[in-house]
């Protein structure tokens, strides 16, 4: 099939889950001989730099960009709210973008439109008058309820009420536009059941985040004899953000007062200099690093403090896939069927963490336990080759509108 991968990022290079989901998918249909042309948006916090794509890539997905200033704009906030639209979604429509996709549909014809995330969902309307592909919208989170729990942690009334209103035509707009799709990829069976339970009627199957496991070796693995505590992720999505800052303050003294020598390690990009300064006990502050899974490999229990969101927690998979012993949040696991105890720890206060951590500290066969399980759990559920044969058939219903589809 013939496959244009329409998205709201540069898929490279992977800085991060996101950016490695949308590239896990192109991959995997480009080894099953598809066709995939990749068009990317191009923004000030992930600009497309050519340094970062090599030749290959150019050659095998005919790499297109066009650049969109997203960045914060509070007169286009304000118009947004008055013209009834979302400025969320809206900041990422550009008239530049339209005309590359009527020329690129001028040359060439498609089988299918895949639209990575909401938020190239403005070009639809032109997606459907210059082609008669198929469009595919692959749902990385439930972007409204990311949101709604993000407006609930705002102290200030006035944000609030901002954040309320955006939030309210962000979940209009949101849930119009399956009504002008032809089928969806959520990337978590809890965010399908959502949008199911709304839209029965819409083709759609859940398509989770997939890992090649050639690419992880938990057996590079040593165990060091002082176990420490890592977290790693991008600290410019705000969930990220507020889950580490929330586990430093209210979790990690508690955490220290039983294990003293225990440390922990933070990596990931744009961490606040505000965390480093703030001289935390036993914390590391490294930033980013240019190799993730040497990194995981070096250290012992991963750390996934998530407090908002949807969708799926990458670096969870690409974690269990290295084996290694994670300890998140209830909403941390939100859309992973991970099972408590046995391939993963779920803690949601300073008492369940620090039973977890006793468990781990205490007997660390556990760990070798659960890393073992987490690994099996990646490979029966996330294995990148059983995930593309998944889009395969279910790209292949959606062609075929006399077949149904269904998860």
């Amino acid at each position: 099939m013939k496959i244009l991968q329409l998205c709201h990022k540069p898929p490279l290079p992977p800085k991060d889950g996101g950016c490695i989901a949308m590239n896990n998918i192109t991959q995997g249909l480009l080894q099953q001989n598809h066709q995939v042309k990749v068009v990317a948006i191009s923004t000030p916090k992930h600009p497309v730099n050519s340094k970062d794509l090599d030749a290959d890539y150019y050659k095998k997905t005919k790499f297109e960009t066009v650049f969109i200033n997203t960045g914060t704009n509070l007169f286009k906030i304000f118009k947004t709210m008055l013209f009834n639209r979302s400025y969320y979604i809206s900041r990422f429509y550009s008239k530049e973008l339209e005309k590359k996709l009527i020329e690129i549909f001028s040359k060439e014809t498609f089988d299918i439109v895949q639209l990575e995330s909401i938020f190239v969902t403005p070009y639809i309307p032109i997606i459907k008058r210059h082609s008669k592909a198929k469009i595919i919208l692959r749902t990385h989170n439930i972007e409204h309820k990311i949101w709604q729990r993000r407006t609930a942690q705002q102290s200030s009334i006035f944000k609030k009420l901002i954040f309320t209103s955006l939030t309210k035509k962000l979940k209009k707009v949101e849930l119009s536009t399956f009504n002008h799709i032809h089928g969806y990829m959520p990337i978590s069976s809890h965010d399908f059941e959502y949008f199911h339970s709304k839209f029965p009627n819409i083709p759609a199957t859940t398509i989770p985040f997939g890992v090649d496991l050639q690419n992880y070796k938990p057996e590079d693995y040593i165990p060091s004899d002082n176990p420490s505590l890592f977290h790693l992720g991008s600290l410019d999505w705000q969930p990220n953000l507020e889950g580490i800052q929330w586990f430093l303050d209210e979790i990690w003294y508690e955490i220290v007062e039983h294990f003293p020598n225990l440390t922990f390690t933070i990596a990931g990009r744009h961490i606040p200099q505000s965390i480093a300064d703030k001289g935390y006990p036993n914390v590391n502050v490294v930033g980013e690093i240019e190799n993730v899974n040497e990194f995981m490999l070096s250290h012992d229990i991963m750390i996934v403090p998530i407090l908002a969101g949807s969708g799926i927690r990458v670096k969870i998979i690409e974690g269990m896939a290295l084996g290694k012993t994670i300890i998140t949040t209830p909403i941390g696991a939100e859309g992973l069927e991970i099972e408590h105890g046995k391939n993963i720890f779920i803690a949601s206060n300073a008492e369940e963490f620090i039973a977890a951590l006793q468990q781990c500290l205490n007997t660390p066969d556990i760990c070798k336990i659960i890393g073992e399980n987490a690994r099996n759990f990646v490979m029966l559920k996330h294995n990148n080759e059983l995930i593309t044969k998944k889009i395969e058939s279910f790209y292949e219903a959606v062609a075929d509108t006399n077949k149904p589809s269904h998860d």
